[in-house]
């Protein structure tokens, strides 16, 4: 099993940036591929970036260019650097990681408890 456990949330103004992160304990050399996901009031979950085991990276249309997602060599940390912060930005963001290479929804196997990100205009 692996845990998962974010920080990092808190109130930013917009323009802002605040950087995530995800540390991972337990059995991490099951889990490869890592990402965050968002839920805001109202709507659906969205995927916002993800890193494959192979360090492929993947951005939502809306984070492209203002968020980075990396992780620490040892696989034991994921951060979301987020910059240019907006208010529609405010979400719970959650930390997911798979046994797969590649993440994909339905393969996830471990979730963190989420830490909450408000944008305030």
């Amino acid at each position: 099993q692996v845990q998962l456990v974010e920080s990092g949330g808190g109130l930013v103004q917009a323009g802002g940036s605040r950087r995530l992160a995800c540390v991972a304990a337990g059995d991490i050399f099951s889990m490869h591929a890592m990402g965050w996901y968002r839920r805001a009031p109202r709507k659906e979950q969205q995927l916002v970036a993800d890193i494959s085991g192979s360090g492929s990276t993947y951005y939502a249309d809306s984070v492209k260019g203002r968020f980075t997602i990396s992780r620490d060599s040892d696989k034991r940390t994921l951060y979301l650097q987020m910059n240019s912060l907006k208010p529609e930005d405010t979400a719970m963001y959650y930390c997911a990681g798979s046994r797969q290479d590649v993440l994909t929804t339905r393969d996830i196997d471990f979730w963190g408890q989420g830490t909450q990100v408000t944008v305030s205009s």
